[in-house]
């Protein structure tokens, strides 16, 4: 690891995102990395206690401008008032916890664009106590990517998973499957595939080697089975790979081809990233074959953000057997693209 400044929201306080978050913050300072907790003090203390941490290793700070002059502790940044262990009870969220929890990453968010950290990593949250706290701009929450994106004036991010093993771009993301049909373009399809692409460059790959999935089964049967692959995902996937080598990146594209058969390829090490046109259609993947490893990453931002690859935890809230471990690699991730978006910036320079 490098010496990022990484500014961690610490998801729901109900959850076990204040744990992991701690947990493998001390791992990456232990590494070189300086991190900020964005959340509530009370909460990363009660999870300290749990998991035998001690209390001096955190540094409550009042300004974001006072993070990450330690190298030994961290600093723990509470831009909300505190919150009632009532309003934090482990597996019960609550509206106070919801209205928090935004909060904390408009915060952390903060941080990135005024360059007071490099980087964003997001706990988990709860989508649904953040639409029901009644706090204003929760109403139409509907998750980390799309709120985050709109904070930084991107209006079309693009959610990727990322493991060891494979990367995964979403055309879409959190809308019901009944619109994902509509909601699939053209351009959708050449943005997911092309970030893919510039992701998995970034991260050393070359050539990038992607692998679009069709949306219906047996990518339409010709027609048969639906049109989309013939009339929006193909042309897509023409125009990703023109992109592609507009920007100078070495990629290779197939697609739309069967999801059953995509997905088996990429695992199988023929891809470096597959491309899913709706959210379930790659995360089940993902998560049966990584989960815990894998890290969210917002494509398309001017600013890096990963998240961990899993929810809230409710049901072992409070137990301390958190395992720490995909935070750990969003935290990792998010430390290595930082150090290759600037190596990048300085040889465009050069």
């Amino acid at each position: 690891m490098s010496a990022s400044r990484l500014a961690i929201s610490i998801g729901c306080p109900s959850g076990i995102g204040p744990e992991v978050s701690l947990v493998a913050a001390l791992h990456a300072l232990d590494r070189g990395v300086r991190c900020a907790l964005v959340g509530d003090t009370a909460a990363l203390l009660r999870v300290a206690q749990l998991r035998s941490v001690p209390t001096d290793r955190l540094c409550p700070v009042s300004d974001p401008r006072a993070c990450f002059a330690s190298s030994d502790r961290i600093d723990v940044l509470c831009p909300t008032p505190p919150l009632s262990f009532s309003e934090m009870t482990f597996g019960s969220p609550s509206p106070a916890g919801g209205a928090a929890q935004l909060a904390w990453i408009d915060a952390a968010t903060d941080m990135v664009v005024d360059h007071l950290a490099d980087a964003i990593v997001t706990g988990p949250v709860s989508k649904e106590a953040i639409s029901r706290s009644g706090a204003p701009g929760t109403r139409d929450f509907a998750g980390h990517t799309e709120h985050i994106a709109r904070r930084v004036g991107c209006p079309d991010p693009t959610m990727i998973f990322v493991s060891r093993e494979l990367c995964v771009a979403l055309v879409t993301t959190h809308l019901a499957l009944a619109r994902v049909p509509s909601a699939i373009s053209v351009n959708g399809v050449a943005t997911a595939t092309f970030r893919a692409a510039e992701l998995v460059s970034l991260l050393g790959h070359s050539p990038a080697r992607v692998v679009v999935a069709a949306l219906n089964p047996h990518a339409g049967e010709g027609g048969m089975f639906g049109s989309e692959e013939r009339d929006v995902i193909a042309p897509g996937v023409a125009a990703a790979r023109e992109r592609a080598r507009c920007a100078g990146i070495d990629a290779h594209v197939d697609g739309p081809i069967g999801a059953e058969t995509a997905f088996r390829k990429a695992f199988d090490g023929h891809y470096d990233a597959a491309v899913a046109m709706y959210h379930d259609q790659g995360t089940i993947p993902m998560k049966l074959r990584c989960f815990g490893s894998a890290v969210n990453v917002t494509a398309g931002m001017p600013i890096v953000r990963t998240s961990v690859d899993h929810g809230t935890g409710y049901d072992i809230a409070g137990s301390g057997s958190a395992d720490a471990g995909s935070m750990l690699e969003a935290l990792e991730l998010a430390d290595r693209l930082v150090a290759a978006r600037s190596a990048r910036a300085s040889d465009a320079c050069g």
